[in-house]
C-alpha cells in the first residue's frame, strides 16, 4: 500500500498562488505525515525559457497599466477561458502536463490558479482518471475558475460559494476552507526575541510591502513615512523589485536608524509578528496572512478586480481600512505614537473573533476530511488514464 500522494499545480502570475499551494501542501503533511505533496508552477517547470517572459510582460502591464487589468478583469468576469486560450496554453506551456502526471501518479490534483485548472480539466475531458479539486485563492469567483470538469471547489467564504451556486455549481461540490495560510502564520511568535534576531528596535513598527513583485508606493506616502522614523520604526519590503530597494537604499531620505530597507523575504511571519501595522496591496494570500496574525492593515491602491474585492472583504470585516487619504495614514501614525495601548488591543480582539473560514488551518483540515471521507477513487493502481492528445 504505497502512500497517498497529492499534486498542486499553480502558476507564477503574482506569489499568491504557488504560496496558496506550498501553505496547503504544508499543512496536509503537519495533519497526516503519511501524505506526499508535491507543488509545481507548471509554465515555468515545463516551459523555462517562455513563461518568464510571459510572467515579466504581465508584471509591467500590473504595474504600468492596472486599469487595462482591471477593465479585462471585468470584462471577462462571467467566462471561462475561451476555446483558443485553452488551445494554446495547452499546446505552448502544457503539452508535457499529461507526461508529469503519468510519471509522479498523483491520487489527487489540486490546481490554485485557473490556467492549470483549465489544463488538467481539458486532459480529464481527454480521459484523466484523477480528482480535480480548484482552490480560488481570492474573495472573489472570477469565471475563469470555473470548469465543469472540476470535482470539488474550495472557497474562502460563504459569499464566493454563493456566487459559484449562482453559476450552476451544485453547493454540495463547494466546500468554505478559506485560504490556506503556511503554518507558520499559524500562531504568533516571542515579539522580543525576534526584534532581536531581526535586528530591529523595541519600539512602534510598521511593516510596508510591495507584495512579491514589489509594486511601487507613491513619493508622497513615502516621504510621509520616513518623516516619522524618529518616533516609529518603518519595514519597508519590497520584493522582487531589486531596483527599487537599491534606490531606496541610495536615497537619504531612507538612511535612518529606525527605517530598514529590504528585498525579497521568506519570514514574512516574523516581520508581521513584530509589526503593529501592515500597509500593502490587498492580495488575497497577503491578506489572509495578515488577518491570520491579526495586524493590522491599510490597503493601497487595490488594482481594479480582485484586489477590490479583496480589500471590500476585508473592511466590511473590520480587518483593515482602505489608504485613500492622508488623514488615514495621519490617524494610525498618531496612534502608533500616542496610544499604542489601542492598536495593541486592536490586534488582541482581532485574533480572538477571527471567523471560522479565517481559521490559518482550516483548509488543510477540510482536505483531509475530504480525503478521510473516501472522496478519491479506490483503486490507486488505475489513475492514469490519459488518451492522445487532442486539439
Amino acid at each position: 500500500m504505497r502512500y497517498t500522494r497529492v499534486l498542486l499545480f499553480s502558476e507564477g502570475f503574482g506569489t499568491g498562488h504557488t504560496q496558496a499551494a506550498y501553505a496547503l501542501a504544508e499543512g496536509i503533511h503537519r495533519i497526516s505525515p503519511g501524505i506526499h505533496c508535491r507543488v509545481i508552477e507548471l509554465g515555468n517547470f515545463l516551459n523555462p525559457t517562455v513563461g518568464p517572459l510571459i510572467l515579466s510582460a504581465y508584471r509591467k502591464t500590473v504595474s504600468t497599466r492596472p486599469r487595462l487589468v482591471g477593465m479585462l478583469y471585468r470584462s471577462q468576469y462571467k467566462k471561462s477561458l475561451n476555446r483558443l486560450t485553452r488551445l494554446a496554453l495547452h499546446r505552448i506551456f502544457y503539452a508535457q502536463a499529461k507526461r508529469v502526471i503519468e510519471q509522479l501518479k498523483p491520487d489527487l490534483i489540486i490546481c490554485t490558479h485557473p490556467f492549470p485548472n483549465a489544463v488538467v480539466s481539458r486532459l480529464k475531458r481527454q480521459g484523466l482518471n484523477v480528482p480535480l479539486y480548484t482552490l480560488i485563492t481570492d474573495y472573489d469567483a472570477h469565471g475563469t475558475w470555473v470548469n465543469p470538469e472540476v470535482d470539488e471547489y474550495l472557497v474562502s467564504t460563504p459569499h464566493v460559494k454563493n456566487m459559484l451556486m449562482l453559476r450552476d455549481i451544485p453547493p454540495e461540490y463547494i466546500h468554505v476552507t478559506g485560504i490556506p495560510v503556511h503554518p507558520k502564520f499559524w500562531e504568533r511568535g516571542n515579539r522580543e526575541a525576534l526584534q532581536t534576531e531581526l535586528q530591529l528596535k523595541n519600539m512602534p513598527t510598521v511593516l510596508i510591502m510591495g507584495g512579491g513583485w514589489g509594486l511601487v508606493f507613491s513619493k508622497d506616502l513615502l516621504s510621509k513615512l520616513a518623516a516619522r522614523a524618529g518616533d516609529i520604526q518603518l519595514v519597508f519590503c519590497m520584493g522582487q523589485n531589486e531596483k527599487l530597494v537599491a534606490s531606496m537604499r541610495e536615497d537619504p531620505v531612507f538612511q535612518h536608524p529606525n527605517i530598514h530597507v529590504l528585498g525579497y523575504r521568506n519570514d514574512i511571519h516574523k516581520l508581521m509578528d513584530v509589526s503593529d501595522l501592515l500597509i500593502t496591496k490587498p492580495g488575497g494570500m497577503t491578506c489572509t496572512e495578515g488577518a491570520a496574525k491579526g495586524i493590522p492593515m491599510l490597503f493601497y491602491e487595490p488594482i481594479p478586480g480582485q484586489e477590490e474585492v479583496n480589500s471590500h472583504f476585508f473592511v466590511s470585516e473590520g480587518y483593515a481600512e482602505i489608504l485613500d487619504s492622508p488623514s488615514v495614514i495621519d490617524k494610525w501614525l498618531s496612534l502608533l505614537s500616542d496610544h499604542y495601548d489601542q492598536v495593541s488591543n486592536k490586534r488582541d480582539q482581532v485574533c480572538g473573533r477571527r471567523s471560522p473560514h479565517l481559521d490559518p488551518n482550516h483548509c488543510a483540515s477540510k482536505v483531509m476530511e475530504m480525503l478521510v471521507a473516501g472522496r478519491l477513487p479506490e483503486n490507486h493502481e488505475d489513475h492514469i488514464k490519459i488518451l492522445a492528445d487532442q486539439p
